[in-house]
């Protein structure tokens, strides 16, 4: 099968602040938020305007997107009105899925810190806070926003279960011990994440980091966060075929080795 080749056109935003240094310890740290998009035009705009609007004390905020070759006019939507509020726009010339979305974010990052946020509103980008403090302060490398940590947990029970199972088996495969391996608000040190040759295309992305995270042997920890879901009319885009997925990925990465990946 002929592999495909991520051709990526981009436009960039001038920071207005510029960082002395990237040690976390200083005054002014700097946090990466990458934001895949796919076939988000009612709500990309909403979104990156809440993000753009995060105040986080001693911290500048690097926005970047990545739209996957959206079919439903977002990538237009961003040609227009992206770089009003993010750093960089960058579109994929062919749809690959949100793992290869992130890929390519990633590589653009800057930040000391770097955190996921999905293009909707089941996360709460005001508890991006939250996330990524932990790894500021020096208490982990890696810190993710758990769903099952909150008692309020809002969630279809078909989809909590399935999650429980997957984050079941990756702990057991891992010798992690987290909550919720599948959410989106995963955060890390930008060194460590820029260091990590991602594989997966879709959302096998999931169990991947946490695969090669555990390889790592760094620190990992977890934090509550809330959880809005919608459902697939409204745009929800996680299939069956990737549960199935994941079940492979788990495997699949506990055994893996990357000659090309370098290890903490």
């Amino acid at each position: 099968m002929k592999k495909k080749t991520e051709n990526i056109t981009k436009t960039t935003k001038k920071s207005n602040s510029k960082s002395k240094t990237k040690k976390i310890e200083i005054k002014k740290r700097k946090l990466s938020i990458v934001v895949p998009v796919y076939n988000e035009k009612d709500l990309v705009i909403d979104v990156l305007k809440k993000v753009r609007s995060l105040k986080i004390k001693d911290t500048d905020i690097e926005l970047i997107v990545v739209d996957d070759k959206s079919t439903d006019g977002t990538t237009e939507i961003l040609k227009k009105d992206g770089n009003k509020y993010a750093d960089k726009v960058l579109f994929h010339e062919v749809n690959m899925g949100k793992g290869a979305g992130l890929r390519t974010g990633f590589k653009e990052t800057t930040g000391d810190v770097v955190i996921v946020q999905d293009a909707d509103f089941e996360y709460d980008c005001e508890e991006i806070p939250l996330v990524v403090e932990p790894i500021f302060k020096g208490e982990c490398d890696v810190c993710y926003g758990s769903r099952f940590l909150n008692k309020e947990y809002k969630g279809y029970k078909q989809n909590q279960l399935a999650n429980r199972i997957l984050t079941g088996l990756s702990n057991f495969m891992t010798g992690l011990k987290v909550t919720d391996m599948e959410t989106c608000y995963k955060a890390f040190k930008g060194d460590l994440i820029r260091n990590v040759n991602i594989k997966e295309n879709r959302f096998g992305f999931e169990p991947e980091i946490t695969a090669k995270v555990s390889k790592k042997k760094v620190k990992l920890m977890e934090v509550p966060i809330h959880y809005y879901p919608r459902t697939k009319e409204e745009g929800k885009k996680i299939k069956l075929k990737d549960g199935f997925r994941a079940l492979w990925c788990i495997t699949k990465y506990k055994f893996a080795k990357d000659k090309n990946e370098k290890r903490s």
